[in-house]
């Protein structure tokens, strides 16, 4: 067993890039541009639009099958936007007395530094999984024609790319099932199935979509003529090679997984100093002098990538052994009176701003569920898993939706499933703030399932 990282994504890898990217514009322009003095309008100028012209340009997405060519392509889009950028500041800016020839050649050693650093950490990283077996991603193809072959080969000769390929099911041979191949997978901890639809009925394909989601794993596609889903794919290629990849999700971008974690720092830091502060000492006083035991309240919820974490509340309920088993219910006994009223405006969620600090959370996202339902739910709920392919939220789409609270039926987790889909293929930053002041607005109003 290899004793490096094998996870599905290099998550600090793109951030650490944007950094030492961000430094060496930075330093380079002190140095070359302006010895004797600091225009710190002009390194704000050039860090803000950096990050934002890197996010038009897609520069900071290079996966392990994008060929080095692509990636020049990057840098030299990347080089004409920012080159355009300073040109245009220094046009605004005459006192800086900034030149086209300095600041063409300023440009030229910020580029030269970062495309060196670029592909050195692209070869590095190649040099790594070949020599040490790390950053690797363990894959199945299903189905057998030339292009799954030619996957295959891919796959077993190219082993700098981090792919560990552990089989390949002909569905034809009756040596080989789909029930076998899911075996497979679950037994072998397999992160990526890939499929031939020519080689698949409508009905296998939809098998193995509803196994893909219930059980986290990614699953691409190899295309063909078949038509195969209405919603857009992403299409990618390994090589020379096809991919369709069924669901996208835009918190896999490193870029939008900063703004978002950077938005929950700054968020949750403001609600801990501004509110829970001086809220905390008050409500704790009134739960001790309604009964006895803790203030808080402490109970294991299945997070991202079913990880579980400890998930915080004030405590609202008569200490009882069946806290962490059963929801609160409509008139339940068990809650306080206090706690009926920090129930009822949700109050009770905001020692939870302590876990988004801690990054077990963020602001917005799917409501955690305790581990003993999340079980429940999994087995009994088509798609429930695909929740937990971003942090659970302290409020999220399904909540502002109408379905926060108790889940008396099937049909209440059901939709909280669809909205939580939808959030997780559809996250927008704005999309976030629109969930945080209609929560805001509810919280106020008051709802009929917040009890």
């Amino acid at each position: 067993m290899s004793l490096f990282k094998q996870g599905r994504y290099s998550g600090y890898l793109r951030p650490i890039s944007y950094i030492i990217d961000l430094l060496i514009l930075n330093v380079i322009a002190v140095f070359y541009l302006f010895k004797e003095s600091y225009p710190f309008a002009f390194l704000a100028l050039i860090s803000i639009s950096w990050f934002f012209l890197s996010v038009y340009s897609h520069f900071y997405e290079v996966y392990r099958y994008t060929r080095p060519i692509s990636i020049l392509s990057l840098i030299v889009k990347q080089f004409i936007l920012f080159l355009l950028v300073i040109f245009a500041f220094s046009g605004l800016y005459h006192e800086l007395n900034m030149y086209p020839k300095p600041l063409f050649i300023y440009a030229l050693l910020c580029f030269l530094f970062i495309t060196i650093l670029k592909y050195t950490i692209y070869y590095l990283l190649q040099k790594y999984r070949i020599s040490f077996g790390g950053n690797f991603r363990t894959t199945v193809i299903i189905g057998v024609n030339k292009k799954t072959l030619a996957l295959d080969k891919f796959f077993n000769k190219n082993p700098e790319y981090g792919y560990s390929h552990k089989k390949t099911f002909n569905l034809k041979n009756k040596t080989d099932s789909l029930e076998g191949c899911f075996q497979f997978v679950i037994k072998e901890g397999i992160d990526e199935i890939y499929c031939s639809i020519s080689e698949l009925s409508n009905t296998q394909i939809a098998d193995i979509v509803n196994f893909a989601d219930n059980n986290l794993k990614i699953l691409k596609f190899i295309p063909d003529s078949k038509e195969i889903y209405s919603k857009k794919l992403r299409y990618e290629y390994y090589d020379y090679i096809p991919i369709l990849t069924l669901r996208t999700i835009p918190l896999e971008e490193s870029v939008n997984t900063l703004i978002k974690r950077v938005f929950d720092i700054l968020f949750s830091c403001f609600v801990i100093v501004f509110i829970l502060s001086w809220l905390t000492p008050i409500i704790g006083i009134l739960i001790k002098l309604e009964s006895k035991g803790p203030i808080f309240f402490k109970q294991s919820r299945n997070g991202f990538n079913y990880k579980e974490f400890d998930c915080f509340k004030f405590r609202s309920m008569m200490p009882n052994k069946n806290a962490h088993a059963n929801q609160a219910t409509r008139g339940d006994q068990r809650v306080t009176k206090v706690g009926k009223f920090i129930r009822k405006t949700s109050i009770d969620e905001l020692p939870q701003f302590f876990n988004v600090l801690f990054g077990d959370m963020s602001v917005v996202g799917p409501r955690p569920h305790m581990v003993s339902h999340t079980i429940m739910y999994a087995k009994k709920i088509d798609k429930f898993m695909v929740r937990h392919f971003v942090k659970p939220g302290i409020t999220g789409l399904a909540q502002t939706s109408g379905f926060r609270g108790e889940v008396e039926t099937d049909k209440d987790i059901i939709g909280r499933v669809k909205y939580d889909i939808f959030y997780i293929e559809n996250w927008s930053l704005l999309l976030d703030i629109k969930i945080i002041i209609q929560t805001f607005v509810n919280a106020v109003k008051g709802e009929d399932k917040a009890y």
